[in-house]
């Protein structure tokens, strides 16, 4: 049995990039939002490249990629608001990508911009890493860090940091983390992106179970 969805489109997204205000799309059994996503963008090609700055709700909840789509929910997707800002801050299980994030913090004013990839090394306290998982509470973590953003916005005028961690199964090269920051100077640039990274590693509810050899461990609570 298939699952059938409404989704819901607003404002500009609705005028200039699909011009329907709802569709209705039919998808597999299982199928998650970013299976939707895609089929919306088969659909529209246009909606694809502005993707990364539209947030979707399920059943007015905001909702990650891989959310499991029920028959009869109402998917609705919200473009920036107005007065609001195009923040981008995500946990997701899929692969990390740098462009979103400078496309977030590029600007006329921003004389400077950073950007901090935090990838997986092939080894830690001098033994082998085979791969690691990163597991997160997916609520918290967006919140904690809108808060270590807010913080790092304010630091400074004109400062701007957008931030994406990856959860799930990563390999060895994988970006766990990608941080962009900007600024009209290079100094607050530098200095909002090393402390934004070094908040997310003290406050963010994302844990790290590293896999090697000689097993796995989860790093942070040892015996």
């Amino acid at each position: 049995m298939g699952t059938d969805v409404q989704v819901l489109y607003f404002g500009v997204l609705r005028e200039m990039y699909v011009q329907a205000r709802e569709e209705r799309f039919s998808l597999a059994a299982g199928a998650t939002v970013a299976d939707l996503v895609e089929q919306i963008g088969a659909r529209h090609p246009r909606f694809v490249p502005i993707r990364d700055r539209i947030k979707i709700a399920v059943n007015e909840e905001f909702a990650l990629d891989g959310q499991v789509l029920n028959v009869g929910d109402t998917v609705a997707l919200i473009p920036p608001i107005a007065g609001g800002s195009d923040r981008y801050c995500v946990v997701t299980d899929e692969p990390l990508r740098i462009d979103p994030l400078v496309d977030a913090v590029s600007g006329p004013g921003q004389g400077a911009l950073v950007v901090f990839v935090g990838a997986v090394r092939d080894e830690h306290d001098g033994h082998e890493v085979t791969e690691l998982h990163y597991e997160a509470y997916p609520a918290m973590a967006l919140r904690a860090l809108n808060s270590i953003i807010d913080r790092c916005e304010q630091s400074a005028p004109g400062v701007r940091v957008a931030v994406s961690h990856r959860t799930g199964a990563l390999q060895i090269g994988d970006a766990a983390v990608v941080l962009a920051a900007s600024a009209p100077h290079r100094s607050e640039a530098f200095t909002a992106a090393r402390r934004c990274i070094e908040l997310l590693k003290e406050e963010v509810p994302i844990w790290k179970k590293e896999f090697s050899s000689d097993g796995a461990t989860w790093l942070g609570l040892r015996p």
